[in-house]
């Protein structure tokens, strides 16, 4: 088992690599380009694009840093793995040449589209064969050009996910995955086939869809001037692709029916793994296949996110903290004030429409201010808390759709490594938080690892260090509870 594994993590804000020794599971090299957060593009409100070869260019530099560390070990790497944001629109040419920039996650133009396809097709039908509402996906953003961009759609050889499209640099092989399409709204749970039903509804045809290739196994290799370029030995095996979150929940050997991981980085999410499709009829929560999903074992993901996480801390850190602030300078102003900020609450939204919220663009807001006796350090608290709440009232919906936590992991990192973060996340849900070192790039390369054959999915994990763990605070929780009830008032109020 000797050799390393190559982990790509392609975010909306960054890109992350990351080098695995395959033998002990440590980390070898790592590396995250640009240091700033990437820009997003918004021509409209509600819209936000990316250009792929922006992450492409931060992919080469990625490589490159890690090259510069530990080139042998770059070469000896025996397969790669790519995790990426998900439900992008990436629409290429028969080349593989982008059209137009990507329509990324975040983006809310196609709402209308997709809330019209759910009526025509029948809401119920809908959940039953696709897991979800069409809603604001990568099938109603196709449409969406489609209705809009009629020219850039003749054009088009096939749709992409953003990590279908960086397999395609690497590779220049067109390909995606059943659990790519299920993130796009374009798998028929019911058929184990695309959504024909969905794309007709459309007006798309099914000859966009590019070739279908396993979540996990080999289905490309690295061409001979790419690997010349980027230091990899050519023909390196690409064995696995997954979407950031169902990526997140591998990085953190979240697998089996269940099992629970959350994530606060750019958006706030928690994802549950269940052994058959559930749906919430007002589709506030979304259902993919999960990275290790085969019709034999079948394993399914449910999904619930907040857009604005990352946003509304970063704006949180731009307006409200003193100038030059470090995160862990606000992280400790914001422990100065009580728990439910003195009455302050923060909604953390403002960053495209909220599917928990029924798909509604409700706007950040801060509300319940006094003048004369509120401080920074109460509106800093307040923003913690908010995002912390938004998880909870997500939890709520999967909760009532079957799921039982019992523990809750996650990564050491972003809003995590707040300890009021984490104290008021473990008491406002009841259960244990078990915190880890790890991220997206790392579960990428121990996706390629399993997706190769180098070891079993329970062989991943070695090397997985656990940092801690949160239980819940039973002195917190009356005040932790009355803070939440107040906050959902509010929220339920806007909507």
């Amino acid at each position: 088992m000797t050799g390393t594994l190559l982990g790509l993590d392609i975010g909306s804000s960054s890109v992350k690599a990351c080098l695995v020794d395959a033998e002990s599971g440590r980390v070898v090299a790592q590396a995250t380009s640009p240091e700033e957060e990437m820009a997003i593009a918004a021509p409209q409100a509600g819209w936000a694009e990316q250009h792929p070869d922006l992450w492409w260019e931060h992919v080469r530099r990625c490589i490159d840093t890690i090259r510069s560390q530990k080139p042998a070990e770059l070469k000896a790497s025996k397969a790669i793995g790519i995790a990426y944001q998900m439900h992008g629109l990436v629409l290429v040419d028969r080349e593989g040449s982008p059209l137009r920039a990507s329509i990324i996650w975040c983006d809310s133009r196609a709402v209308a589209l997709g809330e019209r396809a759910f009526k025509a097709l029948g809401e119920e039908h809908c959940l039953k064969r696709l897991g979800n509402s069409p809603g604001n996906f990568t099938a109603a953003k196709l449409a969406w050009v489609k209705e809009n961009e009629p020219q850039i759609l003749q054009k088009a050889a096939y749709f992409m996910l953003p990590g279908d499209y960086i397999a395609l640099k690497l590779s220049g092989q067109f390909g995606t995955t059943p659990s790519g399409l299920s993130e796009a709204i374009l798998w028929d749970f019911e058929r184990s086939t695309p959504a024909a039903f969905l794309l007709e509804e459309f007006g798309l045809s099914p000859a966009l869809i590019p070739p279908i290739t396993p979540n996990c196994g080999i289905f490309s290799t690295v061409r001979a001037e790419v690997a010349r370029e980027l230091g990899l030995a050519e023909g390196t095996p690409i064995t696995y692709r997954a979407g950031d979150q169902p990526n997140n929940a591998l990085a953190l050997n979240v697998l089996e029916p269940g099992e629970i991981a959350a994530n606060a980085g750019t958006s706030g999410v928690i994802y549950g793994v269940t052994q058959a499709l559930g749906v919430d009829k007002r589709s506030r929560v979304n259902n993919f296949l999960h990275v290790n999903h085969t019709d034999a074992h079948p394993r399914v993901g449910i999904l619930m996110c907040i857009n604005g996480t990352g946003s509304c801390y970063r704006w949180a850190k731009q307006t409200l903290a003193p100038t030059g602030s470090s995160y862990a300078e606000m992280n400790s102003l914001a422990e100065q004030s009580p728990i439910g900020s003195r009455g302050v609450t923060v909604l953390p939204y403002g960053n495209g429409a909220e599917r928990t919220l029924g798909n509604a663009l409700v706007g950040a807001s801060i509300s319940g201010i006094d003048l004369n006796t509120h401080t920074r350090s109460d509106l800093l608290r307040a923003t913690q808390e908010g995002i912390v709440f938004a998880l909870n009232y997500g939890l709520e919906i999967m909760r009532a759709m079957g799921l039982a936590p019992t523990r809750v992991r996650a990564g050491a990192a972003n809003m995590f490594q707040s300890a009021l973060f984490r104290e008021t996340f473990a008491t406002i849900t009841g259960v244990p938080l078990e915190l880890y070192s790890t991220d997206g790039s790392e579960g990428a390369a121990r996706g390629a690892g399993i997706g190769v054959g180098m070891f079993s999915t329970q062989e991943a994990f070695r090397g997985l260090t656990k940092q801690g763990e949160v239980e819940p605070n039973s002195a917190a929780r009356a005040a932790t509870t009355e803070a939440y009830a107040r906050w959902r008032e509010v929220a339920l109020k806007s909507l």
